[in-house]
């Protein structure tokens, strides 16, 4: 690799990361006035919102509901951190100022661009962060951070070493590697002296040893709803369920894989239960003790994809050639659990390759939530997924990224 240039002038803020929070802070800290220089190691910045969405970007959901997040830290911070940058401004950030239309999907309440191109929204975020004069450098491996004279130096394995007033972390996680997310932050705030809330692969999917499911791999069905029991109450999520060779995906799955990633932590493994469709326990009794001959089976295949639903017979005990009207009581039993409360056999997941995003991180208490600034090292803020917060899957954990990186390139370039 070539060695990099010295910028063409000092900078006032470094961000390292290119992607969502650092893209953001970097035009907020141009638009502000600074001089920024944003490092990324890859070869392209935006890699996680290029391939976000199935290439499509859920920019932001529809709806933002605070109490879906989850955090270690204070809640009361989170929500001024969220509060920040309202839902309705931050879609008009896209929409108005850098021109990038989204449209929202009524089945899932999400917010893409109306191209469905996900490399519209990165390349919208690269235009106006350059045209604030950041200048972008790819290929540049920060490989350490320590405080100087006036403020914070870089060292590059393959490039000078850089200074700047401030310096913005947002690097983000553990998650999905292959973008360049090695925990570089995560290891600088630790060294630095931040308290850390423990880190853990979040929106993963859930893996079954000798895969007892494999036989369905590619079954879904479009609104699964997934219970997780816990010692107060329990925690509930609905959406799309996705039978995997290696185990079970899609947001209904993702969604509570904090729960059973934390649960294999402190060696309890908690319990996960699934309703396959919306149709209450009631409602499956009335049509399975419904009068007439027809079948059981033709009974769950009107709801079921064919495949799940023989599988869902099988493993109530109820031979696929029984009518309804000769279905036994303990029968119907067993088949009203495996249809509103099935007992999912998941034993890990897929970890942080395949995670969304990263649960723990540096402790909302470590920051100003106005300014994202470390509370322990002057000049030194944090922005995006390095930070212990995250939400479920439909756009929240960009909310995230915008908002954080917000208030850092705010606070960075006012420092």
């Amino acid at each position: 690799m070539a060695r990099l240039p010295p910028p063409s002038l000092p900078p006032d803020v470094l961000v390292l990361g290119g992607g969502a929070a650092g893209l953001m802070a970097a035009l907020t800290a141009g638009r502000a006035g600074a001089r920024v220089v944003l490092l990324e190691k890859t070869r392209r910045v935006g890699t996680k919102i290029v391939i976000s969405g199935g290439g499509r970007c859920n920019v932001l959901p529809s709806v933002l509901d605070e109490r879906v997040f989850v955090t270690d830290s204070s809640r009361r911070l989170m929500s001024r951190i969220l509060a920040s940058w309202p839902l309705a401004d931050q879609r008009r950030f896209f929409e108005d100022d850098l021109g990038v239309p989204l449209a929202l999907e009524p089945e899932t309440g999400k917010l893409f661009p109306v191209s469905n191109r996900a490399s519209d929204v990165r390349d919208a975020l690269v235009g106006a962060a350059e045209a604030a004069g950041v200048e972008i450098r790819t290929g540049a491996d920060v490989t350490a951070l320590s405080p100087a004279d006036e403020g914070w130096a870089a060292t590059l394995r393959d490039g000078p070493t850089l200074s700047a007033r401030t310096v913005i972390v947002a690097t983000g996680g553990l998650s999905v590697p292959k973008t360049g997310s090695d925990g570089f932050g995560l290891r600088l705030a630790r060294t630095t002296g931040h308290r850390m809330e423990p880190t853990y692969p979040a929106l993963a999917p859930l893996t079954a040893d000798l895969a007892p499911h494999a036989d369905l791999a590619g079954v879904s069905v479009p609104d699964a709803q997934v219970r997780v029991p816990l010692t107060k109450g329990a925690f509930e999520t609905a959406g799309g369920f996705l039978f995997t060779h290696r185990g079970y995906s899609g947001p209904a799955v993702l969604n509570v894989s904090h729960l059973t990633a934390l649960g294999r932590a402190r060696g309890d493994a908690p319990a996960v239960h699934v309703a396959w469709t919306d149709t209450s326990a009631a409602d499956w009794e009335a049509a399975l003790t419904e009068p007439g001959r027809g079948l059981v089976a033709a009974t769950l295949r009107a709801a079921l994809p064919a495949r799940l639903a023989d599988r869902l017979l099988a493993d109530a005990g109820v031979p696929p050639d029984r009518a309804r009207a000769d279905l036994r009581k303990d029968e119907r039993r067993r088949l009203l659990d495996a249809l509103t409360a099935y007992a999912l056999p998941w034993t890990g997941d897929e970890g942080y390759k395949k995670a969304e995003v990263t649960g723990g991180g540096v402790g909302l208490g470590e920051v100003n939530p106005r300014t994202m600034e470390s509370n322990r090292q002057p000049g030194l803020f944090f922005a995006g997924e390095v930070l212990d917060a995250f939400g479920p899957i439909g756009g929240y954990n960009f909310f995230w990224a915008w908002a954080t990186g917000r208030l850092a390139g705010l606070g960075a370039a006012t420092n």
